[in-house]
């Protein structure tokens, strides 16, 4: 026996399902009870214990209708078919295909008459004994003479008996196909037509040499050598994926999970395969880019076959793995269709690359600025010429080239378009770039007055349009600036300060104005691209980078933890980068290659278009510019020496009016919104300032304060006496 005390509790199972049946007490903040939980307005210490239900029970809330709503819908057709130029594309390819089969095969049909006729014989015997094999049940002797040598009397008499009726039947079938057939070969003879015996004669002669051709030597061989790409199935993902020592990936599969749920299936996506899945909880797209050696080598496919990226619009877990019958690098892309003829509209999209697809990725080179950015020997300065060679196929345009590395690559465009050109980093190469540069400042603000004049349904939109660009009498065609190895104009100790604000104006107003400025540098850094320019240049190409400094100095702060990584870019991926612009998200794109004697051939059809149109100028027909002397000049100085101390505010005019009558050759056409963007990036804001005009009366204006010029100049110059 045992006491009371030591016997369990006896729970009262009917009070028990009666407290679970009770709705839970009110939460309060943070999930603990409410006061109004309990009977007298406060909460028992015994309630904070009580579990509090977070979840609804049943599941989700939402309704069928809501989740059908919220639902994505897949595209009835896919891509290629909802794309005119993708769906040319692939018209062209099957039509090509086709075409080449039937060449193919047709150039050697008579080589395959003659082949099939020498083996007619062969198949005849061939086709005789077959049958008779067929007629005797050939293929059942050596059942029947397992059963004799085992001396199985009733298996043998069985399969005897099976003999028999097997060749009674089929004996009675080739008496008849014998019959018919050989009467149908006698009247054929003695009825039918020449052409109709001859056409039967030399088909049943082919038949028969088909019969008799050798098992490893056919006749007739494949016009297309398919590719050896494997299939991609799941199982190859998740082992792919399951080899790249990620923590999650691994503790998912070692708790029976998969290491990507697939959201769709696997498909044939262009030249390649697609699959698309999220990742196990806390794995990130970024995480695989970074290993994408790795699962290049878990799918066993070269690494240029191999593209991880980030679904748009979706968490940073979903993954989209498109992996290609072949090497991006090596895939032989699909002819240029500018190459050979045609031209250009710069206001509309112009192909300049494939992806990875194989599709045409196009630009629209107005209204944007650009900055290209790579280590040397990665195809930078060829793209950049690509650029300036689409610029150059519209004869409205007119080009300024600068070589700063001095090899001459910008050359065949330089020496037969463009307006200013030169290739070389001397003195006398920068002081010709920067009286260039001037020139194209003063004509951005001729043309911002120009467009504020114009009548507003002419220029609605207050920017330049194709229509006023092909305004001769307006000047406002396009201008397009390409400058390789930039730094070399910003880390110039006596220029580079004017080139930079020159530059940040015309990364910040140019493109509304029709003038495009497209800076390359091997070396991305805070010195090589000036915040002010790297912050509003809209288009950004980004070749293979060695860190993540450089990949969000050319592609955006950012880029690099959104899975934008240009430092995933092989070696010998060369002419490969990451693009973004055009509005959409970063793309991997492989320039189209144009070599130095292509590019002059292109060049000289770009000139001939210019003789043409009578837009020929400057440096292309042996111009140069007039004379210059250096004119290196101080915003910030010349405000300060215009403004005296006793002056603590003064309007905008006012100042350029003073500024103009200092230095009229740089200041001369300069507006208040020009002065107040050239004094933006030196941190000195314009103000609303009260002053009286010249009849005395009293004005609110827009205008700036002498202290804040005094500041940005001790700032910059890193002295508090700077006044």
């Amino acid at each position: 026996m045992h006491d009371a005390a030591d016997e369990g509790d006896v729970v009262d199972l009917g009070k028990a399902r009666a407290a679970r049946a009770d709705p839970p007490p009110t939460a309060g903040v943070g999930g603990m009870p409410s006061a109004a939980a309990t009977g007298d307005g406060q909460a028992n210490d015994s309630d904070l214990t009580t579990r509090v239900l977070v979840d609804q029970p049943g599941g989700p809330s939402f309704s069928f209708m809501e989740r059908v709503r919220g639902a994505k819908r897949r595209p009835v057709l896919p891509l290629w078919a909802r794309s005119k130029p993708e769906f040319v594309t692939a018209a062209g390819w099957i039509i090509g295909h086709v075409g080449h089969t039937v060449a193919f095969h047709g150039i050697r049909c008579p080589w395959y008459g003659v082949r099939l006729t020498a083996q007619a014989p062969r198949g005849a015997a061939k086709f005789v004994g077959g049958t008779l094999r067929w007629v005797t049940d050939a293929e059942g002797d050596p059942l029947r003479a397992a059963a004799a040598r085992r001396e199985d009397a009733g298996e043998y008499l069985k399969l005897s008996r099976q003999r028999d009726r097997r060749v009674r039947w089929r004996t009675v079938v080739s008496l008849v196909a014998g019959i018919v057939g050989l009467s149908t070969a006698l009247a054929m003879y003695v009825l039918a037509p020449g052409w109709l015996l001859t056409l039967s004669t030399a088909s049943v002669t082919l038949v028969l040499g088909w019969l008799g051709q050798p098992a490893d030597d056919p006749v007739i061989h494949r016009a297309v050598e398919m590719g050896k790409a494997p299939k991609l199935t799941s199982d190859i993902v998740l082992r792919a994926l399951g080899a790249l020592s990620i923590s999650q990936i691994n503790q998912a599969i070692s708790k029976g999970g998969e290491a990507l749920a697939f959201t769709a299936p696997i498909t044939r996506d262009g030249p390649g395969w697609l699959a698309e899945g999220d990742l196990p909880y806390g794995v990130t797209v970024a995480d695989v880019m970074d290993r994408r050696e790795r699962l290049a080598s878990g799918l066993r496919r070269p690494l240029g076959c191999v593209w991880p990226e980030p679904v748009p619009d979706e968490h940073t877990g979903r993954l989209r793995l498109w992996v290609g019958d072949q090497d991006m690098s090596k895939a032989k892309q699909p002819a240029w269709p500018l190459a050979g003829s045609g031209s250009v509209d710069l206001f509309k999209p112009v192909g300049w690359g494939t992806d990875q697809r194989g599709r045409w990725v196009e630009i629209t080179l107005m209204y944007l600025a650009g900055i290209i950015g790579a280590i040397p020997r990665m195809g930078k300065t060829f793209l950049l010429r690509l650029l300036l060679i689409i610029g150059s196929l519209d004869p409205r345009a007119e080009l300024h080239t600068y070589d700063l590395k001095g090899t001459g690559d910008l050359d065949p465009v330089g020496n037969a378009v463009s307006h200013r050109h030169r290739a070389g980093d001397d003195e006398e190469d920068l002081l010709y770039a920067l009286h260039s540069m001037r020139e194209v400042q003063t004509e951005l603000r001729r043309r911002a007055t120009v467009i504020r004049k114009l009548p507003r349904d002419i220029c609605p939109e207050s920017k330049v349009t194709s229509e006023l660009a092909s305004k001769k009498s307006l000047g406002l065609h396009p201008i397009i600036i390409g400058v390789d190895e930039c730094q070399k104009w910003f880390e110039h100790p006596k220029y580079g300060k004017e080139l930079e604000d020159i530059c940040t104006d015309l990364v910040k107003r140019g493109p509304a104005l029709g003038i495009v400025l497209l800076l390359a540098t091997q070396r991305p850094d805070d010195d090589s691209l000036p915040k002010g320019i790297s912050a509003n240049a809209s288009a950004r190409w980004c070749l293979k980078v060695m860190s993540h400094t450089e990949n969000d100095m050319v592609l955006g702060t950012g880029a690099y933890k959104r899975g934008v990584r240009a430092t995933t870019f092989a070696w010998g991926e060369k002419g490969i980068c990451y693009f973004l612009g055009e509005g959409a998200d970063a793309c991997v794109v492989r320039s189209i290659e144009i070599d130095a004697v292509l590019a002059e051939a292109i060049a000289r059809r770009a000139r001939k278009l210019r003789e043409d149109a009578g837009t020929l100028s400057g440096y292309a027909l042996g111009e140069e510019p007039e004379a210059q002397e250096s004119v290196s000049y101080d915003l910030l100085r010349d405000v300060l020496a215009v403004v005296p101390a006793e002056e603590p505010k003064v309007w905008s005019e006012s100042v350029i009016a003073r500024l103009t009558e200092l230095r009229p050759e740089v200041y001369e056409g300069w507006e208040p919104e020009s002065f107040a963007a050239a004094l933006k990036p030196h941190g000195v804001p314009t103000v609303q300032v009260w002053g009286k005009t010249s009849d005395g009366k009293g004005a609110n204006r827009r205008g700036i304060k002498r202290a804040d010029v005094v500041e940005a100049v001790a700032d910059r110059d890193g002295n508090s006496e700077a006044a």
